[in-house]
This record gives C-alpha cells, sequence and structure tokens, in this order.
C-alpha cells in the first residue's frame, strides 16, 4: 500500500512507517517469550485514509467474516486501535500460540481469552513504542474481541464522518502458520494533526542529529 490520500506527506508516512515497523518488531519479540515459539510479524507499509475508504478497502480484501481485538488509547493524540483477522484465521492463531496442545473444541472455549491477549501484545508494543518515540505517554484501555463487527468496525463516534484510520497489512508466521490481518489505528482529525506535530518534532529530532553525525 502507497500513499496517504492527503493526509500525510510522504516524509511523515516514512517516518510513521518505521515508527510502526520498530513497534511491530517488538511486539514479534514479546510474543516469542509468551508463546516460546518462533514467530515473524511483518508491516510492509502503512497507509492514512478515510474511515469510509478503510471499509470499502476491507470489504474488497476479505469477504467473510472478521474478528477484531479492540482497544482505546488516549493522551496527546487519542482513538481507537484494532488488530484484525478474517475470522477463519482466528482459530489457527489461537491454535499456533498455543503450541497445538489443545483440542479443536478447547480451542474455540479459549479463543476470545488468547485473542484478547495477542491483540493486547501487537497494539500495545506499536503504541507504547510510537508514544516513546514521539515522547508522549500514552493511556491504553483493557482490549476487547468485536465478531463481525461489519460496518462499525470503523466507526469512531456516531455521527462523526471525519475520522481517519492508520491502516496497516500485516502478515503473522506463528509455528510456519501464515496468518495475514491488520491493524487500524482509528483517529479523529485533531488527533490526526496533533500525531502530524510530534511526527515533525520526531522527524526534525532524528535530522538534527543525522547533523551532528556528519559535523
Amino acid at each position: 500500500m502507497s500513499g496517504s490520500s492527503g493526509f500525510l506527506d510522504e516524509l511523515e508516512v516514512d517516518a510513521l512507517t518505521e515508527l510502526v515497523n520498530i513497534g511491530v518488531s517488538r511486539a514479534a519479540s514479546s510474543l516469542r517469550q509468551m508463546v516460546q515459539r518462533q514467530v515473524f510479524l511483518s508491516v510492509p507499509s502503512i497507509e492514512v485514509i478515510s474511515r469510509r475508504d478503510a471499509a470499502t478497502l476491507m470489504a474488497e480484501r476479505e469477504i467473510g467474516p472478521l474478528v477484531a481485538v479492540r482497544q482505546e488509547f488516549t493522551g496527546a493524540f487519542a482513538g481507537r486501535a484494532l488488530l484484525i483477522f478474517p475470522e477463519a484465521n482466528s482459530l489457527a492463531l489461537v491454535r499456533a500460540v498455543t503450541g497445538d496442545e489443545l483440542s479443536e473444541a478447547e480451542a474455540a472455549d479459549l479463543e476470545d481469552e488468547a485473542l484478547a491477549e495477542t491483540g493486547n501484545v501487537v497494539l500495545n508494543n506499536c503504541l507504547a513504542t510510537m508514544a516513546n518515540m514521539l515522547q508522549r505517554p500514552l493511556e491504553m484501555s483493557l482490549p476487547g474481541v468485536m465478531r463481525d463487527p461489519g460496518p462499525a468496525l470503523f466507526e469512531i463516534d456516531a455521527g462523526e464522518d471525519d475520522g481517519v484510520v492508520l491502516f496497516l497489512y500485516i502478515n503473522f508466521a506463528v509455528t510456519e502458520r501464515d496468518i495475514r490481518g491488520y491493524i487500524a489505528i482509528l483517529m479523529d482529525l485533531p488527533s490526526l494533526d496533533a500525531l502530524k506535530t510530534l511526527v515533525g518534532e520526531f522527524i526534525q529530532r532524528v535530522l538534527g542529529q543525522g547533523a551532528a553525525a556528519e559535523a
């Protein structure tokens, strides 16, 4: 994916992509420690699009029902973070992170709990890394699982239509299973403006460090 529909410029998108990739790398490390198995997470790129475009994109990519882990966050910028899987992949993820030691029925019983914990690890690492590198704290809510949420997936507040989505396509690989999914970070326009300001400050710090290193 590329482009940012006018919400962010190319340098801002590159900086955010770098921040998110660091966060996802840390999430993979945390998941490896949790499940004691090899875990790979990759984020090819990010895109900043409207909520309506995000819903359209998801409908085009995924025909079947979806499962999402949701966490709200507040701070210098605020919104909702989602880890989204096709429902067909969610049980495969649970079986992978539990080491295939559960029967199908047992895995189904623990599915929401395991999904919430996995989502918590991935989303917390992504957002905590962003917050740390942008030098601003964020508070995260407890995770909740949404099943087949349909159009409600990308809603921020009823009646609002000015929200944006930082949309990431990710690949999970756990014990040689490939499990595709998505990370979506929903924000309103004031929060996006706040994020743009912080990303700009981050870029200036990086450029300043680069200039100092060359001096």
